[in-house]
């Protein structure tokens, strides 16, 4: 399972999310720092990303699936590293949204063409374990890339020195990729262009669910660190925040890779939207150090069990020659929920509080965990292909 070009795909996806991190927690800081934006603007500004990688993310599906997955992988990987140039750029909020809005279209497309290239590069039986490791690259990014750029901004006050970090480290990314070897893929007799060449129809129950659960997770994670520090006076914990969560993801993937190899996905799914609501639940109820930390490493838990599971039900319920589209359909229904909760997070934060966000955030990943039981779970067991 590890051979070569597995191993550069990893290191290029941990690579990815680690310069993505390493800015993202930060954003709302820097944002009302330099900019003096306030809670909803922030709202609207940090979800441009989100809204162009949604956009680009069923063509994602497309391009990945119709040509040579190599070149569409470097394509993306380099305009990743290049729009990180345009942020210490940005001198008004204007820019700076502009930058943040473009800079999404790459990384939708980096995330898909990488998966896809990890899922062609894995042998056939071992796929669904491969997927649950791939997964580690960008846990373990999130893991340490917070907590280093809350280090050296505690240490230095500098935004820049981060910006630069980002530029280095997507760089390096780009030219982890830029060293593949990859064999010709086997070529598929493709029908007509239809919706299905873009979006994966099938598994629409499963993106339902998926994006409830990722409007929670684009709430907490974007607004974790300013209600810390405004409301718990936490100025220094939100590393330790997500080191407790990726730990929490790095130990369900450990586990939950085994369950998977022996085809456990309705399992481990199981587990996962449970663990999770329960986490949610936590953050949202209690506020204090408690609930905060003890939040984070549960609904890690969670997570690690449930997205590789979720991302192995839309593989089999694709064929082979949908492999990118069923990646591209699983991150658009991440992206529109974590979309939605950014913005509409900003807005109830705004005018309700951080308490209200958070209930709104239980309430609709609570709304993915009913919709799992009642239909979803159901519909893959039987038309499942493999």
């Amino acid at each position: 399972m590890w051979n070569g070009n597995y191993l550069r795909v990893w290191i290029a996806n941990f690579l990815l999310y680690f310069s993505f991190m390493l800015l993202t927690p930060l954003f709302p800081l820097y944002l009302s720092e330099t900019f003096d934006a306030d809670k909803q603007m922030i709202g609207m500004v940090l979800s441009g990303y989100t809204l162009t990688a949604l956009l680009v993310r069923p063509f994602s599906g497309y391009l990945v699936d119709s040509f040579p997955r190599r070149t569409v992988l470097l394509i993306s990987f380099f305009l990743f590293f290049l729009l990180f140039i345009g942020y210490p750029l940005s001198a008004t909020l204007l820019l700076f949204f502009v930058v943040r809005t473009l800079h999404g279209a790459p990384f939708g497309l980096a995330t898909v063409s990488n998966s896809t290239v990890a899922i062609d590069v894995l042998p056939a039986s071992r796929r669904a374990e491969g997927i649950g490791y791939y997964g580690l690259s960008n846990n373990i990014a999130t893991a340490i890339s917070p907590s280093i750029a809350l280090l050296i901004y505690g240490m230095t006050g500098n935004y820049d020195l981060l910006f630069i970090l980002a530029i280095v480290f997507s760089g390096l990314a780009f030219y982890c990729n830029y060293t593949l070897k990859l064999q010709p893929r086997q070529t598929f007799a493709r029908p007509p262009i239809s919706l299905d060449r873009f979006i994966l129809l099938k598994a629409w129950r499963q993106g339902f669910c998926v994006a409830c659960f990722s409007f929670s997770y684009g709430i907490i994670s974007t607004y974790v660190a300013i209600y810390g520090k405004e409301e718990l006076g936490i100025t220094g914990g939100t590393g330790v925040f997500f080191m407790l969560l990726s730990i929490g993801l790095i130990l369900s993937r450990l586990t939950g890779s085994r369950t998977l190899r022996q085809g456990k996905i309705i399992h481990n799914a199981t587990i996962g939207v449970l663990v999770s609501l329960v986490g949610y639940l936590l953050f949202a109820s209690l506020h204090n150090y408690w609930g905060y930390y003890g939040a984070a490493f549960i609904i890690g838990l969670g997570n690690g069990h449930m997205f590789p599971a979720f991302q192995s039900m839309f593989l089999n319920l694709a064929s082979n020659d949908q492999r990118g589209t069923a990646n591209s359909t699983l991150y658009v229904s991440w992206d529109t929920g974590v979309g939605i909760g950014v913005l509409l997070g900003g807005v109830i934060a705004e005018y309700w509080g951080y308490h209200a966000a958070f209930w709104n955030m239980w309430i609709i990943n609570a709304v993915g965990v009913l919709f799992y039981f009642i239909s979803a779970r159901k519909y893959f067991i039987l038309n499942k292909l493999r």
